[in-house]
């Protein structure tokens, strides 16, 4: 499974070492709601760990009440976000060259200036080992940097988007994330709106499908199956991204809540949110924590994403559980992170 980590973390180590947020769709559960959206009941759950193979930051677990939302069907493609660019003319993150000076400020002080040609547009790409991994902390043994790679080349040059519109698109930054919101009229979902949505209607279940071993849910969702990062099975059938609603919907209809791209979400990371929020007793809406917080990176902000991708895989992260929390720098996308928005009622 992949632990996502932001960018200036992952350079260090390569470089010291050396209309609509979701695609047009005939789902709809009433004459007003959104096309491509489905109505999320709100309600009161329980947020946080919700099995043996939880995190430390999936915990205390936590009453939370959610109101009433509309949720994209699916992750945001790639046809919607050609959609998206073509009307504004924005330019993701991915396609900017990086800012060094603002790049430091996430690094250990003393890290030296990789060279300018690394810091030449482009993403961190993932690529499969040649042998198995024995060192989990060295990112960079699976995570090459990539000039030129970007939401229109996923691999880089040489590489496109043709005859893959219906899939998700990818290395999105959160801000690339906010700004299709912005134009979409919509939004980013709060954590809990994202956990809340994952369940679909069923009560402190493990993943969106229910409590069916991972192991046997080849059927129910994109990720990796064999040795991760050395070794992919592919008995779900896809190695990279799959097109959306390739798997079944969770109970409120919802595809992919669970593998083929990790979703953005509103909130800022912040590791002690849930002791924060448990201290104040039911929450309502929450919004997630006022500052950033991890104490494994802290000089880097970051926000939380959700659901996994097709790299996840039980050995390193399960980050396809629905309450499995991650987190990526803002300004950092991969060729495994997308989203999806939600909308207010009113």
């Amino acid at each position: 499974m992949i632990y996502r980590k932001n960018l200036a973390v992952i350079l260090a180590l390569i470089f010291i070492g050396m209309e609509a947020c979701s695609p047009p769709s005939e789902e709809s559960n009433g004459a007003d709601t959104p096309e491509g959206m489905v109505l999320i009941p709100g309600n009161q759950f329980e947020m946080g760990g919700k099995s043996d193979q939880a995190y430390q930051d999936e915990f205390p677990r936590h009453e939370v009440k959610v109101g009433t939302f509309y949720m994209d069907v699916t992750e945001v493609t790639n046809a919607q976000f050609a959609r998206f660019i073509e009307e504004t003319g924005y330019v993701t993150i991915a396609e900017r060259d990086i800012d060094w000076e603002e790049i430091k400020k996430q690094v250990p002080e003393g890290t030296p200036k990789p060279p300018d040609s690394v810091l030449r547009a482009g993403s961190l790409v993932f690529k499969e080992t040649e042998d198995p991994v024995q060192d989990f902390n060295d990112y960079s043994q699976w995570w090459q940097w990539t000039t030129a790679a970007n939401w229109r080349q996923p691999e880089g040059p040489g590489s496109s988007i043709e005859g893959r519109m219906d899939h998700p698109a990818v290395h999105i930054a959160w801000d690339d994330a906010q700004a299709y919101a912005q134009w979409a009229g919509k939004r980013l979902p709060t954590e809990a709106e994202w956990e809340w949505a994952s369940m679909g209607g069923l009560k402190d279940v493990k993943y969106p499908w229910g409590n069916t071993p991972i192991a046997e849910a080849t059927d129910k969702a994109n990720f990796w199956q064999g040795i991760f990062p050395h070794q992919n099975h592919v008995l779900d059938g896809h190695y990279g991204t799959a097109p959306v609603k390739s798997f079944s919907a969770n109970g409120y209809g919802l595809y992919d809540m669970a593998g083929n791209v990790w979703e953005w979400c509103n909130d800022k990371y912040d590791f002690s949110a849930y002791q924060k929020d448990a201290a104040k007793g039911l929450v309502s809406n929450p919004l997630g924590s006022e500052q950033y917080y991890d104490p494994r990176e802290p000089y880097s902000p970051k926000h939380v994403i959700r659901g996994g991708s097709f790299l996840c895989n039980d050995s390193y992260c399960s980050g396809y559980r629905v309450a499995r929390r991650m987190s990526s720098s803002k300004d950092s996308g991969f060729n495994h992170t997308g989203f999806r928005c939600v909308k207010d009622l009113n």
